[in-house]
């Protein structure tokens, strides 16, 4: 009952044109040789594939199953061929990138723009992810490394601290909070607050950060990182608390930053597969990093762990 490459690709054909005449031009074989194939695929795997009605081709119920689990096939294939590609193309190596959005906006962009000064043939990807799907994509192994602002507790990754930082609050120019030199959860609550998903690690660090205070968190808006939080706080829907990494990647913005004075402290870490050997390219992408952070650790924020 099982299923040749020659035979899979043929059914792939018939499905994607709809009749014989499409599969072989698109096969470049004749049209008998796609049915006789067609139909010694039918008789092999013990049910039809195909309902002839009107002289034209029906796929059935079984078909566009099987057809579904074909294209998940043909796509791994597809991306063995890319990656093939360019790994010829790029024969110096090929760096694949994900990040949080916090650091992501402005840290990695840097270090990536500093990196291609020294290293321009080399090839990098980049994403910013959430929690979960950044996780995913290293143990994957869709990613070589990531970067990211809270822990990631997984025994297959490791982590190394880059650099350390601080929650803060972020308001406008002209708020009454922007007056003060540093600020406690109490000051926030007469004033519009913009805070996290409940259940994200953001949403629950500023959660605690409420209940130890004694108060009661109350957001009228809820969002999905800090950047969404500075985007808002710009736009003037409210006051929100943010990570400094988040904070001063809108350095053009029309808000300022306060301490905040039972602010938890935050570290940037570096991510990877912990039983991966790290490439003298990744390793040559975290120096560079590193020296980011420590050139922009002279504003307080990025201080080397």
């Amino acid at each position: 009952m099982k299923l040749n490459i020659r035979q899979i690709e043929v059914f792939r054909a018939v499905m994607i044109t709809g009749t014989i005449r499409g599969a072989s031009e698109l096969l470049f074989v004749s049209q008998p040789a796609v049915s006789r194939l067609l139909s010694h695929t039918e008789e092999r795997i013990g049910f039809p594939l195909f309902q002839r009605i009107r002289g034209r081709l029906h796929a059935t119920l079984e078909a566009k199953k099987l057809f579904h689990e074909v294209e998940i096939v043909y796509d791994g294939v597809q991306r063995i061929n890319e990656m093939a590609r360019e790994l010829f193309e790029h024969q110096e190596g090929i760096l694949n990138l994900v990040a949080s959005p916090s650091v992501g906006q402005m840290l990695i962009p840097t270090a990536m723009a500093s990196y291609r000064h020294t290293h321009p043939n080399v090839k990098l990807t980049f994403h910013y992810l959430n929690h979960i799907p950044l996780t995913e994509r290293l143990l994957k192994r869709q990613a070589d490394m990531a970067i990211t602002i809270l822990p990631i507790n997984h025994p297959n990754l490791e982590q190394e601290e880059l650099a350390a930082a601080s929650l803060v609050c972020i308001c406008p120019y002209n708020h009454p909070l922007s007056r003060r030199a540093v600020l406690q959860i109490k000051d926030l609550l007469a004033y519009p607050f913009i805070s996290y998903e409940k259940n994200s690690p953001f949403g629950v660090m500023v959660q605690s950060m409420f209940e130890e205070s004694g108060e009661t968190l109350r957001p009228v808006i809820e969002v999905g990182s800090p950047q969404n939080a500075c985007a808002l706080v710009q736009a003037g829907a409210g006051i929100a608390l943010v990570d400094q990494f988040s904070a001063r990647s809108w350095s053009a913005s029309r808000f300022v930053t306060r301490p905040i004075e039972t602010g938890p402290p935050l570290k940037a870490y570096l991510v990877r597969l912990r039983d991966e050997p790290m490439s003298q390219i990744s390793q040559s992408f975290v120096d560079t990093l590193k020296e980011v952070i420590l050139k922009d650790g002279q504003s307080g924020v990025g201080t080397p762990a």
